[in-house]
């Protein structure tokens, strides 16, 4: 009976120690919507009053409200191709068998090892190079370098996380391997796809880099 208490207690500190953490590290997120309905040029409290003009300066100017449907558009792209990508990569890495695809696997984990500067001066350096200039394709391109990084990391765990009896069931009763990743392993990872799809586009959107 001791230790059950023990346990639970432990368990009662380690939700209020979880709890603590996430208040302490979303609230200032939290605030920035709450200060956007602030009628005052100034980010503090007590609050002025309500008011939507800074809304309406958002949408009646053409450069902010151009830059965030870029920001978006490029966001969508770049997260799904990256999602798509880390998709191939991660599973081609656990049941490829392959030394390459093992390599491709580690290669394309590395953008997360180098600073941000320097991967955006050398994209910069390479699509002057080849003619594309700072470009919307040159932008996605480098997005999908970015967040290769985390999809590759989120799908690999996830497949591996998937016990290996049930592709080789799959395989057993006749599947073929693509029919086993589309029916099976897809489906099974769909969360993860999900995640990775997120976590790609809140990369990009916030990328500026």
């Amino acid at each position: 009976m001791s230790a059950r208490r023990d346990t639970n207690a432990g368990g009662g500190w380690l939700g209020l120690y979880v709890l603590g953490y996430l208040v302490f590290l979303y609230l200032p997120v939290l605030l920035i919507p709450l200060f956007s309905f602030n009628n005052s040029i100034q980010a503090a409290f007590p609050l002025q009053g309500f008011t939507l003009d800074w809304y309406r300066t958002l949408y009646g100017n053409p450069a902010l409200s151009g830059a965030l449907a870029n920001s978006l558009v490029i966001g969508v792209i770049a997260a799904s191709g990256a999602t798509l990508c880390g998709i191939t990569v991660s599973y081609m890495d656990l049941y490829g068998r392959s030394p390459l695809a093992a390599a491709i696997s580690a290669i394309a984990r590395l953008p997360i090892l180098i600073p941000g500067v320097i991967v955006g001066i050398s994209l910069l350096i390479l699509v002057n190079l080849i003619g594309l200039g700072p470009s919307r394709i040159s932008i996605v391109l480098g997005h999908i370098l970015v967040a290769l990084p985390t999809t590759v990391v989120v799908m690999r765990s996830r497949f591996a996380a998937i016990p290996k009896t049930i592709r080789e069931a799959a395989l057993d009763l006749g599947a073929s391997d693509w029919t086993t990743f589309r029916r099976v392993m897809l489906p099974l990872s769909a969360p993860a796809v999900l995640s990775a799809f997120m976590l790609s586009f809140l990369i990009s959107f916030d990328e500026f880099i």
